[in-house]
């Protein structure tokens, strides 16, 4: 098969790793990649928000299947013109890729299906966010109502910082994406996110993970787009899987499909965990970055099998096959992340780093000049292993940081540490 991913992150980077080792894989090419993916890869310049360029890409290279990483080409429709063309591809249209692209409408499913989540008020001015704000108290979370690449999330303690949240939103802070906002109830409790394959009809749970969103040691600092993260996650138990999938998945994807929207992809779920029972935080409608990491990295070649059984919709006969084993992944990122960082620095010591089953360093922001790798994004880099245990694959991981030379960036040293 040709198989293009599209994408530049450490998630397409981990993706294309597992892809490529399927026999199934003859040509296998990333639009636009970056300095890592080239080497297991071909790389390809291209607008991936364009949904025209991207379908005569595909129609052109002769591509069998089509994956797409980030979100943002899927709320731009382009699965959707790629299927228009005949290419099969693997992810929502557009008017599913709504449970990512806007928080209103997640929220507006979950109450038509019934879906426990928090409670929460939607907002087009200022003025009555703030009010809204004063009458409840904090601790509250306030949220972009659009696509905001991972960041556009602030979890208040108080009501200052809320407001504040409130004033970079409305005045322009994220762009479109902040022009509502979403104000929700502050969910106590444990987060994890739970992955599921979906076809339009059948709903296969592929696995789980926790991400580590604070940048500081401990959870601390601001949110990020995610600084580690491990598989599986012991708070997901068997029992509580079931659950999600009774009370939140499943719903959801009823009324998707009642809409006119059936579900088609990878389905994310954010959940809270409190005294033995989920909620749902928010939807994703790919894969987890840094989560996608571990996932691929526990999965390996299967995983082009089970997204090729939802591309066309035969996921009901479809099985996930997991070791018992774990995978953790930590980030570097570069200094001032997520606030302003610099661009540029070299990166060292990749090279001589294991590249196998057990040790990958999946990139994100880099890119390659005539004499060095260098750093061009605020997540850089994702140092991952596996291992028997969690413990070993933390100090596999840690093992493979400390050889990196890169004095610019930085990572957090706990990942893992709830489960350990």
């Amino acid at each position: 098969m040709n198989i293009l991913i599209l994408g530049s992150g450490g998630r397409e980077h981990s993706l294309a790793w597992a892809v490529a080792q399927n026999p199934k894989c003859d040509r296998l090419i990333l639009a636009p990649g970056n300095a890592g993916t080239e080497a297991l890869a071909e790389n390809a310049a291209l607008d991936i928000l364009d949904a025209e360029a991207v379908t005569g890409f595909a129609v052109e290279n002769a591509i069998d299947l089509v994956i797409v990483g980030p979100e943002a080409p899927l709320a731009a429709g382009v699965a959707d013109a790629l299927r228009a063309a005949g290419v099969l591809a693997f992810g929502p249209s557009a008017g599913a890729a709504r449970l990512e692209a806007s928080k209103t409408f997640t929220k507006q499913v979950c109450d038509a299906a019934g879906v426990p989540t928090a409670g929460w008020a939607h907002f087009t001015e200022a003025a009555a966010a703030r009010a809204h704000v004063a009458a409840t108290g904090a601790p509250i979370v306030i949220k972009a109502d659009g696509l905001a690449a991972g960041k556009g999330v602030t979890v208040a303690m108080t009501e200052a910082e809320a407001l504040a949240a409130l004033d970079d939103m409305f005045g322009g802070a994220y762009g479109a994406a902040g022009a509502e906002v979403v104000i929700e109830e502050f969910m106590a409790g444990e987060e994890a996110s739970f992955f599921i394959l979906c076809d339009g009809e059948a709903a296969l749970p592929l696995g789980t993970a926790q991400d580590h969103k604070r940048a500081g040691e401990g959870d601390t600092g601001p949110n990020t787009g995610g600084m580690g993260a491990y598989s599986p996650a012991p708070v997901l138990t068997p029992a509580l899987q079931a659950q999600v999938m009774e009370t939140i998945v499943r719903p959801t994807l009823a009324e998707m499909a009642r809409r006119g929207t059936p579900y088609t992809g990878i389905l994310y779920a954010g959940l809270m965990i409190a005294d033995g029972r989920a909620r749902l935080v928010e939807y994703n409608v790919r894969f987890g970055d840094p989560e996608c990491q571990v996932l691929m990295m526990r999965l390996g070649a299967q995983v082009l099998d089970l997204i090729l059984a939802a591309a066309e919709h035969r996921l009901e006969t479809a099985q996930v096959h997991w070791a018992d084993d774990h995978a953790l992944t930590v980030v570097m990122a570069a200094r001032g992340y997520p606030g302003a960082y610099g661009k540029g620095s070299a990166i060292h010591g990749l090279d001589a780093l294991p590249e196998d089953s057990h040790h990958m360093v999946f990139h994100a922001g880099t890119t390659r000049t005539e004499t060095a790798l260098t750093a061009t994004g605020g997540r850089v880099l994702n140092v991952t292993a596996r291992g028997a245990t969690l413990a070993e694959a933390r100090d596999r991981a840690y093992a493979l940081v400390d050889r990196i030379d890169w004095p610019e960036g930085f990572c957090r040293r706990d990942i893992g540490w709830r489960a350990l």
